[in-house]
């Protein structure tokens, strides 16, 4: 497994392995407004572009991505490939990131589907779950231990 940064060519490959994971496991948890919302999201290229996005790959083949808004140091996309789940992808991908930003706190506004995944990574609730544009969330603070 290589985890490397994500060209700008391969961003539409990442966006359709987001959408496919994201109809599979986040959409039967949201609203057909929230969908939309989450469609119109990952189509427009100057959102997607402002991301610092990271892909694991095994050979050419993208089996996850996570994506971090530099500027809030919040994820944004996190999203494995169904078949590459449980086999440690997303935790390779996470540490990744984390080494990437040392000494400062990632947000993160989880899904239901992912809350337990975030947990396990280290996330903590701030707030209780909430619902914005359609879109069910807990918003997530990972702090480093010193």
């Amino acid at each position: 497994m290589q985890i490397k940064p994500l060209k700008y060519h391969e961003k539409n490959t990442a966006m359709e392995l987001v959408w496919t994971t994201f109809l599979k496991f986040e959409a039967p948890d949201y609203s057909a407004a929230g969908t939309q919302h989450f469609k119109a999201f990952i189509r427009d290229s100057r959102a997607i572009g402002a991301l610092d996005m990271l892909g694991a790959f095994e050979g050419s083949v993208l089996t996850g991505l996570i994506a971090l808004d530099p500027a809030r140091r919040h994820i944004s996309l996190f999203f494995v490939d169904e078949r590459w789940q449980g086999q440690g992808v997303g935790r390779q991908l996470f540490d990744c990131l984390a080494r990437e930003v040392p000494h400062c706190p990632i947000t993160v506004n989880a899904s239901p589907y992912a809350v337990p995944i975030y947990r396990c990574l280290g996330f903590t609730p701030t707030a209780p779950e909430q619902l914005t544009n359609g879109i069910r969330y807990t918003p997530m603070i990972y702090r480093r231990e010193k």
